[in-house]
């Protein structure tokens, strides 16, 4: 169990943060997420990141891509500065021995799906063949469907995966946010072993890297990517307690990225809220 934490300060600041939340695992941006360069980790923040992880004991650490980043893009231009950038990410993670880096797949804008999904899978290509022999792998996060923005059905992506050069190296991060808003049903007992049973069918749990965990402000498939604290959203307590207690996920890394208040306190609220329902019976 764990959040999305600041980096602020140096990427092993992020280590003592996450230890006042009570976090077991964490999610980072490797750098800042609006910006596409950045500076290389000199030795000695390299030395400082992996002292503090073994301090706290804080394991796996994800990474999440830029959001500037749009691979799908038919603009080539953008399309390339986008690759560049998650090469970037890519050895940034090998560096600070993180083994996923969630990436949205992208959004196709002008041109369409296809085109945008051949976009996406030629792209990641070009970063994998630069990154032969790396550990670090990309986990294609499920999305909301806004606009013409890619991965909000489980088939996009398998295809995205089955058409890659290197399948190895891809995984899937699952937000629950984002699979309601794309008309997923995982708020009811029926619904939510239809979905799973369907993510298993199309994906397999085997390519299940991480899970956010985010309630949302709107309804089932709204298509409008709103986070909200556990619980208080349209999902409710019940989804969360259906993933807390699948013992298929046990040892999946779970990330909060749900609004955080003054000094992170409601990252504990939320985290003590999770475990408290990975514990609860029904009534």
């Amino acid at each position: 169990m764990g959040a999305h934490v600041s980096i602020s300060g140096g990427v092993y600041n992020a280590f003592t943060r996450a230890e006042k939340c009570g976090c077991d695992t964490i999610q980072i941006f490797v750098k800042s997420s609006n910006q596409w360069a950045a500076k290389p980790f000199t030795p000695e923040e390299l030395s400082q990141y992996h002292i503090e992880q073994k301090r706290t004991g804080i394991k796996p650490v994800i990474g999440h891509a830029s959001y500037l980043i749009n691979v799908a893009s038919p603009d080539e231009a953008l399309r390339h500065k986008s690759r560049e950038s998650l090469l970037l990410e890519i050895e940034r993670c090998e560096k600070l021995a993180i083994p996923y880096l969630v990436l949205h797949p992208g959004s196709y804008t002008e041109s369409d799906e296809q085109a945008g999904m051949a976009a996406v899978v030629e792209s990641l290509d070009w970063v994998f063949d630069r990154t032969a022999g790396y550990q670090a792998k990309i986990a294609l996060e499920t999305t909301a469907g806004q606009g013409t923005n890619l991965g909000y059905r489980f088939e996009q992506l398998a295809e995205i995966i089955a058409k890659s050069a290197s399948p190895k190296r891809l995984a899937v991060c699952v937000d629950t946010c984002h699979i309601h808003a794309a008309g997923y049903d995982i708020s009811s007992e029926k619904g939510y072993k239809q979905t799973m049973d369907e993510f298993e069918r199309i994906i397999g749990f085997d390519k299940l890297a991480v899970i956010h965990l985010n309630d949302t402000q709107n309804e089932r498939g709204s298509k409008v990517d709103r986070h909200h604290h556990i619980g208080q959203g349209q999902l409710g307590e019940k989804a969360f307690r259906f993933i807390m207690q699948d013992k298929r996920f046990r040892k999946i890394p779970k990330i909060l990225e749900t609004p955080k208040g003054d000094d992170d306190v409601m990252d504990k609220v939320n985290l003590d809220l999770l475990r408290k329902l990975a514990l609860l019976k029904e009534k």
